[in-house]
């Protein structure tokens, strides 16, 4: 079978390779095979391939954080699913024709769901859901700020907030995603700068209640996060675009009460029992099926096309999400 290799630390395209390998075999006990349908690229992947974000450290490794497919096979001792179930992977080796692993790692899906959405299921969804429920108490009519807001974390974040008659204000880099971000949902869309705080609070209202800020990039951007909430609010910081350290400052902190706070949703599966992280993608997986949440697609690759993929989820200015088909 065919499966994605990371051969070391480097560009994407450069540490990328698609090899031949074994099939998984016959499962044994609680074991089961997957076939990978389909994988998104997410930027964890692509970061931990360039030592910027947690991932492998011994080369040659297994990579992918996504992907979902259908179950081919099952061990003597599986009861929870049957061959032709739809699953989703819990590792993080999914860039692969077929996956063997304890049923434990795997969520088994509602069959409605496409293999597109099923592939974009796992980490961004939850993200944006557990960020906007875990870390403020929001009231309706609250506003949530966010900056990389066209990403697929911000898209969901949207319309996640606006279900629960919340209003968002979403920082990007360019003007030519204001539109587009204000056809699914977004209250308001500006351009990054270093005047934020002043054009944010003359377009929400200096007494406006924004007490939560959602910041994917960390060094100066979480800076300017903080400089528009209100007193007491919570930055919670889930990414590592930048590169930098978050930068936050004693006035923020001690004199406005701002708090600068964590999230990673690994952190929410090592706490989780079994039926939470089943009610969670249960919930999620129903928000795609019903069309609440969608993220576009952009581009399919196979993977024996795995370099031009990675370079292509890579480039800025992007439309969708590029996925692997297996």
């Amino acid at each position: 079978m065919k499966c994605i290799e990371l051969t070391g630390h480097g560009r994407p395209e450069n540490v990328c390779r698609c090899i031949e390998t074994a099939d998984p075999g016959t499962p044994e006990g609680n074991d089961i095979v997957v076939a990978i349908r389909a994988s998104a690229i997410n930027p964890a992947d692509l970061l931990s391939m360039q030592a910027l974000y947690p991932g492998p450290t011994e080369f040659p490794a297994r990579i992918g954080i996504e992907g979902a497919g259908e179950v081919i096979a099952i061990g003597p001792d599986v009861t929870d699913f049957a061959v032709g179930d739809k699953a989703m992977s819990l590792g993080r080796a999914n860039w692969s024709e077929q996956v063997k692993a304890d049923a434990a790692q795997f969520i088994r899906l509602p069959p409605e769901i496409s293999w597109l959405d099923a592939a974009q299921l796992k980490a961004n969804p939850p993200s944006a859901h557990l960020m906007l429920e875990t870390y403020v108490d929001l009231q309706p009519g609250d506003w949530v700020i966010q900056n990389a807001a066209n990403s697929a974390v911000g898209r969901h974040l949207i319309r996640l907030a606006r279900a629960r008659g919340c209003k968002t204000v979403n920082i990007v880099r360019r003007d030519s995603l204001v539109g587009e971000l204000e056809a699914i949902g977004a209250d308001i869309v500006l351009v990054d700068g270093e005047d934020l705080a002043a054009r944010v609070r003359a377009a929400i209202g200096e007494d406006a209640n924004l007490p939560l800020a959602i910041d994917a990039i960390g060094g100066s951007a979480c800076l300017r996060l903080a400089d528009c909430l209100s007193r007491g609010g919570t930055v919670v910081n889930y990414g590592f675009l930048s590169g930098e350290p978050c930068m936050i400052s004693p006035n923020q902190t001690v004199v406005r009460g701002i708090t600068l706070t964590g999230f990673w949703l690994v952190g929410f599966f090592q706490t989780a029992s079994r039926a939470e992280v089943e009610a969670l993608y249960t919930k999620m997986a129903g928000h795609f099926i019903s069309g609440e949440l969608h993220v576009p697609v952009e581009a399919e690759y196979s993977l024996d096309d795995i370099e031009k993929a990675v370079a292509h989820a890579n480039r800025e200015a992007r439309t969708g999400k590029i996925l692997l088909r297996a």
